[in-house]
């Protein structure tokens, strides 16, 4: 009999789903610990695990979600956001887990773009939600999550997964792992989130690249740091390599660096996966109170480079085995740095997992850089980082501009400056766009920069990242004020602004600018594009001459900058 690879390609597509790989575990560690959950105290077994997204399919069916429906949720790290996330891929649905810390414009936007058929919010979240769907023609089923009373028209999720009776239908025979099965949303050009679609072989190459380079068990528990609507959060770590291994996951709803630790020792965590600013909060808490962590046999972070000096005193503080991954929300990470590489190699971005492909390219001025068009590999000249993998999603949803600008001849563009040495070390420079990335949280300067200009006062403004060493980032602003404008105080107009920005309903809180530098012009190109670089070159020197004003506390000198400024947004 002559081999068929049809055949092959028929099974692998139809079997190989991250649905199917969590069904095998459901049966082969059917009395191992799932999950665990710290507020309630409760834990699931597999099986136990399995029967309630069985009852979570269920319940989503009822309300209409079958395959390729969307099911979108804004949520806290905790049980249900894993059992939607395991259901919709038990059904062939589409999971929409979209962040919670959205203004409620933002989230509007989402829900026009993506049509969810039910919608279920922590009830911290239940105002803003029902904000956002007065403002978006789509009327999806309502759910709530959470102790807080169930607004009108809004069912609650636990009294309906408890009522959930009977069996799921089947997930379709020829469903693939070519389709989509879950969407994220990720800032874009436009400072509008844009959805990433992932196909079901995307989430199951992740889950294969975690348990290779951790290495992940089914005897590990893991922890994340970051929330799981991250794709760092849901991919590294998170639920989607864990269910998939085997292995036990302890959601953290909110970040205290001091829970982290005690949870270590009382619940046997192995891994813990998080963004810079929490590793160094974790460290500095434990050089303050220290704790037992013999368990842990590694922690994971992404986001930015590690220093040597940061790199040793956290493998000296918490464990020997630092990791730290470059990626994105499209790619998931495509370098890894390993403990082996440490310190040695600290402060690059590692270099290419074991899947992918990964290069720098030359810069030219009208035009992408081609993959074979190599910067030099001598750590010295900068080029454009590119890269391709299995785990990368492909397409943004109904943005087919946006697509060709990221993807092209199957390499992914994120727009990082990097250099590359001989052994393919990457170390990443900076963004080719503006992006303010705070707290782990992308932040786009023409999304601040429009909410600002609508401000009667404001004839223009520009958004730009200042360092800082807790944060990564914060965001102020350079405005113009119109020539109208009543003549105010430096105080006073950045107390307005900053009253202005957190009232709007299209700016997060979290996006909002920390201080302000009033000017008469700003600088831009002859074309009349706003140098953004420019003004990041300089912000520093600003803050520390005591040129910007931060709201509620008048023009601050360098020496009171740390006092006066807050964090942009909070780990969490």
């Amino acid at each position: 009999m002559q081999y068929d690879p049809g055949r092959f390609k028929e099974y692998f597509e139809h079997q190989m789903t991250y649905a199917a790989g969590f069904r095998r575990n459901v049966a082969r560690y059917r009395n191992s610990v799932a999950l665990i959950d710290p507020p309630s105290g409760r834990t699931w077994t597999y099986a136990e695990l399995g029967a309630d997204v069985e009852r979570c399919a269920v319940l989503l069916a009822a309300r209409g979600v079958g395959r390729g429906d969307r099911v979108m949720y804004q949520l806290f790290n905790g049980p249900e956001f894993a059992l939607l996330y395991l259901a919709t891929q038990r059904l062939g649905a589409i999971s929409v887990p979209v962040n919670y810390r959205l203004a409620p414009g933002e989230t509007a936007h989402i829900l026009r773009d993506s049509e969810p058929r039910v919608l279920i919010v922590d009830a911290e979240c239940a105002a803003a939600a029902a904000q956002a769907l007065e403002s978006a023609d789509v009327r999806p089923a309502l759910l709530t999550v959470g102790a807080a009373e169930v607004p009108a028209g809004w069912e609650d999720f636990a009294e309906a997964l408890a009522q959930a009776a009977g069996t799921p239908p089947d997930l379709p025979a020829d469903f693939s792992i070519y389709e989509e099965t879950t969407r994220l949303y990720t800032s874009g050009t436009t400072g509008m989130p844009k959805g990433v679609a992932l196909p079901s072989i995307a989430e199951v190459m992740s889950a294969h690249d975690v348990i290779m380079h951790f290495p992940l068990s089914p005897t590990d528990r893991t922890l994340n740091m970051t929330p799981w609507f991250h794709r760092g959060g849901l991919h590294s770590g998170g639920p989607t390599p864990a269910f998939y291994i085997g292995a036990g996951v302890v959601p953290l709803r909110s970040f205290s660096p001091g829970t982290v630790l005690d949870w270590v020792g009382e619940y046997g965590l192995t891994f813990l996966i998080g963004a810079p600013t929490t590793l160094e909060m974790i460290a500095a808490e434990q050089e303050k109170q220290p704790r037992e962590l013999g368990t842990l046999k590694g922690i994971v972070t992404m986001g930015a480079p590690l220093d040597r000096a940061a790199a040793l005193r956290y493998q000296e503080l918490l464990t020997p085995r630092i990791f730290n991954g470059y990626g994105t929300t499209e790619a998931f990470w495509n370098t890894f740095l390993r403990p082996e590489d440490l310190p040695a190699r600290a402060g690059t971005a590692g270099r290419s997992c074991t899947d992918d492909d990964v290069a720098v390219v030359k810069i030219f001025p009208d035009r992408r850089g081609r993959p074979e068009e190599l910067a030099a590999q001598d750590g010295t000249e900068a080029g454009e980082v590119i890269m391709r993998s299995p785990k990368s999603g492909y397409s943004y949803v109904n943005l087919p501009a946006v697509e060709e600008e990221k993807f092209h001849d199957g390499w992914l563009y994120p727009g990082d400056m990097a250099t590359w040495d001989e052994d393919g070390f990457v170390t990443i420079l900076g963004r080719k766009d503006d992006m303010i990335i705070s707290g782990g949280e992308n932040i786009h300067p023409v999304q601040v920069e429009g909410v600002l200009a609508e401000h009667p006062g404001v004839l223009d403004a520009v958004a730009v990242g200042l360092p800082d060493e807790h944060w990564g980032q914060r965001v102020v602003a350079y405005v113009i004020r119109s020539g109208d404008a009543s003549p105010v105080d430096a105080g006073a107009a950045a107390d307005d602004l900053d009253a202005f920005c957190l009232a709007h309903p299209g700016l997060a809180d979290f996006k909002r600018p920390r201080a302000y530098r009033f000017v008469d012009e700003v600088p831009v190109t002859a074309t009349g594009k706003k140098m953004h670089f420019r003004l990041a070159e300089t912000a520093a020197a600003d803050l520390a001459a005591g040129n910007f004003t931060v709201p509620g506390a008048g023009a601050v000198p360098g020496a009171q900058r740390t006092a006066a400024a807050e964090p942009t947004a909070a780990a969490e």
